[in-house]
């Protein structure tokens, strides 16, 4: 930078005066804001005018500024840009009609093709008009990605996903908008674009009305990517070299090395309203903050430079007052915001931007173990990659869309998984996410996606040619019309409709076009054979699902995946020969083929239908799963489908369907199951019931699980016997009868006549698809292989207490759903439902009241709807506001809604039920497959299965239970555990025509009874259980705890393994178990008999004269105490709750927490391993409970926690400004204080621990039912000799004052910072002991000290009474560095001694006003200030301390300012800028205007003011003048607005006015026709087309040609053919021909009509054969579509056409193409024969130079150079070479080539100084 300023100086001592002047008369005029400075000179109370004048002068100089710097600096957000805002941007992709842009702060904006200028709008039409095409100059070749643009804001638009859209412009006109020709200096760079070609150079529009710029051909080089000429429309930053005649004619420079390297400066006339993005400026930089730099530039502007614009290397040398080079990002005018750029891609001359990082294309890629580096309030955090790359994270991608912003949270994690969303080349930084929702994404780009890929989307909308399908936000894809369905639909909206669900199969993507196709035919997507993608998938034999393309008389051609496709000849389509394919096939019709040859290099293939037709194929299908019928499976949900989970069998992670209707036995628990699974659960308890060669059958039905277990089925038809009883489920329904499906894929016929006693019309409305239920075998078709069987309840029977049984799964069930949707959700409301049971009593308030119920709400329960109906206030009355007590009836965990009932006879207390008695009961709710009923009127809810068997069916409503409907029910048991303490009952209807109940149908059923002893043969052994075979034929069950003696079964041993598989036994019935859920039932009853027995072997009860009591699990229960030791086996381990069941006999069963069953965290990782199922456990008992029947046991001899004691704990949350929460064993939690997690602080105390981790804690006290922990090593391990840096603090006893301590800050406030010294201590150092500086209130410190921040403390003194404990943070006492950085630039704090004198003073200056004024230079002190210094000194005792007299002046002048401001900023979440204060209204009058200065006066905090505000103050002349002149200002500044012709209007009415004013103009018309457009107003556009024609006056020739070309873009884009030619042959008679053609030319090539543009370029070399451009557009055209031959033809045809003068620039224009678009090689030939033949044309030497710089190889280019020094030609124009030689060298080549190039240059000179003496 210092070379540079030496070999260039700019200005001189004498002309920085002469700036200064300008900026200062300029600033009178652009200043809008003047205001906020007036106020800054207000006069204080009590000083005379002229020492009001005099402040004001002074402060004035001071903060001269066009702009006011921001208080803060934020990244530009999309919400902050505005239309016609000026911006610099990067070109990133170049379509045929669309640039996209990369724009500062990872913004994005695109340019349409209407966008560039006038010129080459103009050219488009003309192409559009013309007949014969040739392609015109198209985007990709006026813009290549890294080009770097001034771009304006077109529009702010709105995306069709809802995005912000940001269109931009590069048009000269607006860009230059606040130029004249008058305001142009020798030396501004512009932006402009060539507006047409001349002989010896270009004209280019730069936008100023009444300036003609002319750019020479000469220096033109090295422009763009591609040399060659400049096109028209291209766009180009020139600099200007020569203004003349006023600014009416200008000469332009474009070489990059100059413009790059130009500097702006304040002699060239910058203010406000012309600054342009892209100006290189030096720099001082005036504050440096944490998010950014504030700097000075071009001596009166202040602009502001973000954090991803910094130097990420320099950040430590930016110092305050430093000078830079910086690059101008954007200019907003009306918030005076600028945005400058430091970075050295952006500043360095010659700097190319890169497009694409290093590191290669990332995005879409997810990245774990991602740090983040910085967060920066407001504007977003830099992460820092594993791989060291940075990312930048937006300030809203830092959360989900609608979640409330937590910057503690997310500085919490330490680690963070990121998507990199895009990169933006302006930043050169990627750009991602942390939003779980997008990482979550399968599909991010069209990359993620593969052929052959099922995929579910929604439908979007249906368009004649096939049907749109969303998959994601960003990807969509195309179902063609054909596959739509396995057949041609003719109306496909009657089956599909916009939002629904589909699953679609991926045929082909083009990731590269954005292109996906799918399809929907059935065959395919659930296709089972292998899918050809490749014709490498295809080898002889192998079949797959394909489907017709087209059909020919040699036969068909079949299409698979991509592009793979194959010909069946007519001999393979049948067995039977086929003459005509049409007559047969269809187009789309899915079939199999079997590949008969293939050839994967020719993409050839011969397919045949007739062999796959006869199942020859080549492999047969494997069976996917290796399980038998009747296995017991776990599975993990891979994905919800729309009807079934699909599943991954544990542990193989071989892929299964469980269907929807699989998930229960209760149709109305599948969905609700279906709803609470998430990918990644675990589900237990599956079974197969079926497999095949394809696949398995899996299901979770518990009946069909307990008929599989039991062996109660048939394996094979054989099997099946008549009256045979099976259990299954509804497979198909058909208005003759059901189909049930049964294990083993057996399927059955139920006719509608065996379907039910009751008359059945329709089958179809009984039963539900996948319903249980039991059939009985009636009829058998042996030859068939099909069977009858009947449904009839009279005909089947269950197993006793079967609907108990199924009651008490159907509630388990809901529990599962209960929980796993309150575990999911962190909030308390569904954590409070959960804990809901019904006949629970809550406390509510009654909301409103309505005759069809009342509404009610708790308050513990916000959110939650309370409900009840009619039928359960009907005895009461309810007012709103009334507090009542309400009976919960149901809990919907989904709608968060409760049902309750206040009805006094269920409110009322409860009487206790009688075991086996009678009870008449009423329906009180139902809910599906379940009823609440009330038992008379003992205040007693339970729960009943609204159905008594499983085939029970209702052919009306009223058939069902309803509220209100009475029951007799039996009270079975008093208190069940299943039920939630609730009676267990069995039920029946009181109406006559009542079904039998379960009881009845079960009387006659033969059993064993209580004490019975029995001979028994041993089935199988299990490590919990021995199953037996009894002399009858039953089975029974041996207990483990039933086969040895207690006193001979030692721990770790396995009682079971004693006995022997097929051994004969003796036994004795103690007890019974359910038939289909193995509940353990001990009633004694002599009459009671058991279908499955409970036995024992234990020698000591076979004992015939020894009576065994039956003991019942309450009993069992209650003899436990707390402490006890007991012996256990070990039943099973629960992975989801983490625990271990055990068992201790058959009635009574334990549970064993993680944290109580290990005493080493290595152990939690494989629990399960530590105990073998069977296995004897010694236990201590932790709790006891008889109702509800609850177990907890202890595996490490320890069943209570204790004070002092070290055990296990889990960290189930972390909180920074509380510590960890841990959960302890035996139910209870704690906290460890961050100051208890280590002897020696950490500076981030939190990081090492997660959520779930295992860690031993020590038991310090317990507090209000939590534990206060400890994770010290001292407390851990007290062997442990070595001291820790920061020990204990137990008490303020043991602090000392003087004493050095560390802590954590907990909070910064008014008061102070507070430290934590400890879980008890908080300390607190005051403001003025917190640091060195002044600061003028907290948040200064707030920003720099974050929570948990470690600091070194001196205690100061020490209150023990009340616990206060004062410190000091300052640099003297602690011997640490000061908590706030020294770049803040904040003041000193004054000594004592100066504080002192400086007190004298302000008491001097109170004496007289007399005084006052003669001293005010000692103690210049406002009254103002002093009052505010009074109050502070009352509030602390050490005082208000005073900083330098300077500093308080100023203060003094901008604290009313910042107040004003300060509102603002606040209600604005953009970036801070300088706002105007006073907001002008201008529909009042201008006495009505109030200026800023009056709303600041009236914002500022002076007590004195504000005793005095009831009496209004009369404003001095001074002050009156002032606000005259703010209105005034504010007026003409409304009226510039409204005559400013560039607001673009919004409605006709608007366009009409703008037409009154302007009708000559072009512009105006062309928006109103494209307003038109935009809301597809086709005929209104023409409309205006053809008005602006007949309204636009004959001499303004160019006007009327724009209206023409925009009339045929309208005609090409929504036209017709013979409409676009009618405006065509229009527009020749009225304008000049070539222009028009050429127009119609470019629109044709546009829009990729390749033959109707070479149709119209051949007629225009016809008809304007004279004409050069027209042969060089059509040989442009030509190389583009890579017709090179034929533009060689075309290069004879125009050398014979054309003039001969002309031949030589044709033939260079022509090679430059060759160049450009075609072969080089066959260009430097053209080039070297013209110049063999012209030697001398050193224009063509410089462009050939220029052309073999770029395309050749050094080598090329040095001997090129060696040849054109040698010319000989004149002195000046060697030189010239000479010169270019020189800089090539220095810019390629090695020191030693710029000395032989020097040298030779020697030797010229010498050689020519020779020829001259001669």
């Amino acid at each position: 930078m210092a070379s540079v300023e030496e070999d260039f100086p700019r200005g001189g001592t004498t002309k920085k005066t002469t700036e200064s002047k300008i900026v200062v008369q300029r600033t009178e005029v652009d200043n809008l804001f003047q205001s906020n400075e007036q106020t800054e000179t207000k006069k204080r109370k009590g000083a005379s005018k002229d020492e009001g004048k005099k402040l004001k002068k002074q402060k004035t100089e001071k903060v001269l500024t066009l702009n006011a710097a921001t208080n803060k600096v934020e990244i530009l957000h999309n919400k902050n840009v505005k239309e016609g805002m000026l911006m610099l941007g990067c070109v990133k992709d170049v379509t045929d009609f669309e640039v996209t842009v990369s724009l500062p702060c990872c913004l994005q904006g695109h340019l349409s093709i209407r966008n560039i200028c006038d010129s080459y709008t103009k050219l488009l039409t003309e192409q559009l008009d013309s007949a014969d095409t040739e392609d015109i100059c198209s985007l990709p070749h006026l813009f290549y990605p890294g080009m770097l643009l001034r771009c304006v804001v077109d529009k702010m638009d709105i995306a069709k996903g809802g995005s912000p859209s940001i269109q931009l412009s590069v048009n000269p006109k607006l860009v230059n908008k606040a130029f004249t020709s008058s305001s142009l200096k020798a030396g501004m760079v512009l932006s402009g674009c060539v507006e047409s070609v001349e002989d010896h150079g270009y004209i280019v529009d730069i936008g100023i009305s009444g300036a003609k710029a002319f750019l020479p051909k000469t220096p033109v080089k090295d422009v763009l990517d591609n040399s060659g000429e400049l096109k028209v429309g291209q766009y180009v930053t020139c600099q200007v070299e020569e203004v003349k005649n006023s600014g009416r004619v200008v000469r332009l420079s474009v070489s990059p090395p100059t413009v790059a390297q130009a500097w702006a400066e304040s002699a060239q006339g910058w203010n406000l309203t012309n600054l342009l993005p892209g100006l290189l400026v030096k720099a001082t930089i005036k504050k440096v903050t944490t998010h950014g730099l504030l700097l000075d530039f071009l001596s009166s502007f202040c602009g502001q430079v973000d954090f991803l614009h910094m130097e990420p290397d320099q950040k430590s040398i930016y110092t305050q007052g430093s000078e830079v080079r910086a690059r101008v990002l954007y200019v907003e005018s009306s918030t005076r915001l600028v945005g400058l750029s430091l970075r050295g891609y952006l500043v360095q001359p010659g700097t190319r931007i890169e497009t694409c990082p290093v590191v290669g294309d990332r995005i879409g890629e997810v990245v774990k173990d991602c740090k983040m580096s910085r967060l920066h309030h407001m504007s977003g955090a830099m992460l820092e990659l594993p791989d060291k790359t940075v990312a930048f994270v937006h300030w809203s991608h830092l959360k989900e869309a609608n979640a409330p912003a937590n910057d503690n949270r997310v500085l919490a994690e330490s680690e963070h998984t990121c998507r990199i969303l895009d990169y933006s080349p302006m930043d050169q930084i990627h750009f991602a996410t942390l939003r779980k929702s997008v990482i979550a994404r399968c599909f991010f780009r069209y990359q993620d996606l593969q052929a052959g890929q099922v995929v579910e989307g929604t439908v979007s909308v249906l368009l004649s040619h096939g049907m749109v399908v969303h998959l994601s936000d960003h990807i969509k894809g195309l179902v063609p019309r054909t596959h739509l369905s396995d057949i041609i639909l003719k109306n496909p909206e009657k089956k599909y409709y916009e939002g629904m669900k589909v699953k679609c199969r991926v045929l082909s993507v083009d990731a590269e076009n954005k292109m996906l196709y799918l399809t929907r035919k059935k065959a395919m997507v659930e296709s089972s054979l292998p899918l050809f993608l490749s014709y490498t998938d295809t080898r002889p034999g192998r079949v797959s699902h394909g489907y017709i393309v087209t059909m020919k008389e040699f036969g068909c051609i079949v299409r698979f995946y991509n592009d793979v496709k194959g010909l069946v000849p007519l001999s393979e389509l049948s067995s039977e020969p086929i003459i005509s394919p049409e007559e047969i096939f269809y187009v789309g019709q899915v079939l199999k083929a079997k590949v008969l040859q293939c050839d994967p290099d020719k993409a050839k293939m011969i397919l045949s239908l007739k062999a796959a037709a006869e199942g020859d194929t080549e492999e047969a299908s494997m069976p996917q799963v290796d399980c038998e019928v009747g296995q017991k499976l776990e599975a993990r949900v891979l994905k919800k489908l729309v009807n079934g989970l699909e599943v991954a069998i544990l542990p193989d992670e071989n892929r299964a369907v469980l269907p929807t209707m699989h998930l229960s036995d209760h149709i109305s628990n599948c969905p609700l199951l279906w709803e609470s699974a998430k990918e990644g659960d675990k589900i237990s308890d599956l079974i197969c019931c079926n497999k095949n060669k394809q696949n398995i059958t899996i299901t979770k039905k518990p009946a069909v699980r307990w008929t599989l277990e039991e062996e109660v089925v048939a394996k094979d038809f054989s099997d099946i016997t008549v009256g045979m009883q099976l259990i299954g489920w509804i497979k198909n329904m058909m208005s003759y009868g059901v189909f049930i499906e049964f294990p083993y894929g057996l399927i059955g016929l139920a006719p509608k006549s065996a379907m039910s006693e009751k008359f059945i019309s329709d089958a179809t409305a009984v039963f539900q698809l996948g319903q249980t239920v039991v059939a009985k075998v009636t009829n058998l078709d042996e030859e068939k292989r099909r069977f009858l069987v009947t449904l009839k309840i009279t005909e089947v029977a269950l197993p006793e207490g079967d609907a108990q049984t199924r009651l008490i799964n159907g509630l388990k069930e809901r529990r599962v759903v209960t929980e796993m949707l309150a575990s999911r959700d962190n909030g308390d409301l569904h954590q409070q439902l959960a804990a809901l049971s019904v006949g629970e009593k809550l406390k509510l308030t009654v909301d409103t009241v309505k005759e069809s119920g009342a509404t009610l709400k708790s308050d513990d329960m916000t959110g939650a709807t309370i409900m009840a109906s009619k039928h359960h206030v009907m005895d009461v009355n309810l007012t709103p506001g009334q507090k009542v007590t309400g009976v919960v009836l149901h809990v919907n965990m989904l709608t968060s809604c409760v049902h309750v009932s206040m009805r006094s006879k269920l409110v009322g207390k409860k009487k206790s039920l009688t075991e086996g008695s009678k009870y008449a009961a009423m329906t009180e709710y139902v809910d599906q497959d379940f009823a609440v009923i009330s038992l008379d009127d003992t205040a007693q809810l339970t729960l009943i299965h609204a159905s008594n068997h499983l085939n029970e069916i209702f052919r009306s409503e009223s058939e069902k239970l309803t509220v209100g409907t009475s029951l007799t029910v039996e009270v079975v048991e008093r208190s069940c555990k299943e039920l939630q303490g609730l009676p267990l009952v069995a039920w029946e209807r009181t109406d006559p025509d009542r079904q039998r109940s379960t009881s009845e149908n079960q009387a006659g059923s033969k059993g064993h009874r209580f004490g019975d002893m029995v001979q028994c043969k041993v089935k199988t052994v299990r490590p919990t259980s021995i199953q037996v075979t009894l002399d009858d034929g039953r089975t029974g069950s041996v207990h483990v705890s039933e086969v040895l003696e207690s006193s001979k079964v030692c721990a770790g041993s396995f009682p079971t393994s004693s006995v022997k598989v097929g051994s004969e036994l003796t036994a004795r019935v103690i007890g019974g178990r359910e038939a289909s859920r193995h509940r353990f039932l001990p009633f004694s009853h002599p009459k009671f008999t058991y279908t499955i027995p409970e036995l024992t072997l234990i020698p000591s009860k076979l004992d015939q004269n020894t009576d065994i009591n039956p003991v019942k699990a309450e009993d069992k229960l209650k003899s436990f105490e707390v402490g006890a030791e007991i012996l256990c086996f070990v039943s099973k381990f629960l992975l989801e709750k983490k625990s271990l069941e055990v068992t201790i006999d058959p009635c009574v069963t334990g549970t064993v927490e993680l944290l109580a069953m290990i005493t080493d965290p290595k152990d939690a990782s494989h629990p399960e391993k530590l105990h073998k199922l069977g296995s004897a456990v010694c236990a201590k008992v932790v709790e006891a409970s008889a109702s509800p029947q609850r177990l907890v046991l202890s595996l490490t001899g320890v069943h209570k926690l204790e004070t002092g004691s070290v055990t296990l704990g889990m960290v189930t949350n972390i909180q920074p400004h509380v510590g960890l929460h841990v959960k302890l064993p035996f139910g209870g939690t704690g906290i460890v204080s961050v100051t208890d997690l280590a002897d020696t602080y950490r500076p981030n105390p939190l990081g090492g621990y997660s959520k779930d981790q295992l860690l031993r804690v020590c038991l310090l006290a317990s507090e209000d039912g939590k534990w206060q922990l400890s994770l010290r090593p001292s407390r851990l391990n007290t062997q442990q000799t070595k001291p820790g840096k920061d020990l204990e603090v137990l008490s303020v006893d043991g602090l000392k004052k003087g004493q050095i301590i560390r802590g954590y800050v907990k909070s910064v406030g008014e008061q102070g910072v507070f430290i934590r010294l400890s879980r008890r201590i908080t300390g607190r150092a005051r403001l003025q002991q917190s640091t060195k500086y002044f600061v003028k209130n907290h948040k200064v410190l707030c920003e720099h000290l974050s929570l948990n921040t470690l600091l070194t403390t001196k205690i100061l003194s020490i209150d023990k009474e009340e616990e206060f404990v004062d410190l000091s943070l300052l640099p003297a006492d602690t011997g640490k560095s000061d908590v706030l950085p020294e770049s803040l630039g904040l003041p000193l704090r004054l000594v004592v001694g100066e504080k002192k004198k400086h007190d004298t003073l302000k008491k001097k200056a109170k004496r007289s006003l007399s005084e006052s004024k003669q001293k005010q230079a000692e103690a210049p002190v406002p009254k103002k200030k002093r009052k505010t210094t009074k109050a502070r000194a009352e509030d602390s005792d050490s005082g208000v301390e005073v900083y330098f007299r300077e500093e308080e002046d100023k203060e003094d002048g901008e604290e009313p300012k910042s107040d004003s401001v300060k509102q603002v900023t606040e209600s604005s979440s953009g970036p801070s800028r300088l706002q105007v204060a006073a907001g002008f209204s201008w529909d009042v009058g201008l006495n009505s205007l109030k200026p800023a200065s009056a709303v600041q006066e009236g914002d500022s905090s002076d007590g004195e003011d504000q005793e005095g505000s009831s009496k209004p103050q009369k404003k001095s002349r001074h002050e009156l003048e002032q606000d005259k002149k703010a209105a005034e200002k504010a007026l003409v500044q409304r009226e510039v607005e409204l005559m400013d012709p560039s607001l673009r209007p919004q409605d006709a009415a608007a366009f009409e006015r703008l037409l009154l004013a302007s009708p000559n103009s072009s512009l105006v018309w062309l928006q109103y026709m494209a307003h038109h457009l935009q809301a597809t107003q086709i005929e209104q556009a023409r409309a205006v087309a053809e008005r602006a024609l007949k309204t636009i006056s004959f001499r303004e020739e160019q006007e009327k040609l724009n209206v023409w070309v925009a009339l045929l873009n309208l005609e090409n884009m929504y036209g017709t053919e013979e409409s676009l030619k009618k405006v065509f042959e229009r527009a020749l008679q009225f304008c000049e021909p070539m222009p028009v053609y050429q127009q119609l030319a470019d629109i044709y090539a546009k829009s990729h009509k390749i033959k109707e543009a070479e149709g119209l370029y051949k007629t225009m070399v016809k008809r304007f054969r004279q004409n050069k451009a027209v042969w060089l557009s059509y040989g442009t055209f030509l190389l583009q579509q890579g017709q090179s031959d034929a533009a060689s033809t075309l290069l004879q045809r125009a050398l014979t056409s054309l003039p001969s003068k002309e031949s030589v620039d044709v033939i260079g224009k022509f090679a430059q193409l060759e160049f450009r678009y075609g072969d080089a090689e066959k260009g430097r030939t053209m080039f070297d024969k013209v110049l063999t033949s012209y030697p001398k044309r050193t224009d063509l030497w410089s462009v050939f130079i220029d052309l073999t710089v770029k395309h050749g190889s050094q080598k090329d280019v040095r001997a090129l150079f060696d040849r054109v020094i040698h010319l000989s030609v004149s002195v000046k124009k060697i030189k010239f070479f000479f010169k270019r030689y020189l800089e090539y060298e220095k810019k390629h080549g090695t020191p030693q080539s710029i000395q032989a190039v020097k040298e030779k240059a020697m030797e010229f000179v010498e050689a020519k100084g020779t020829e001259a003496a001669n």
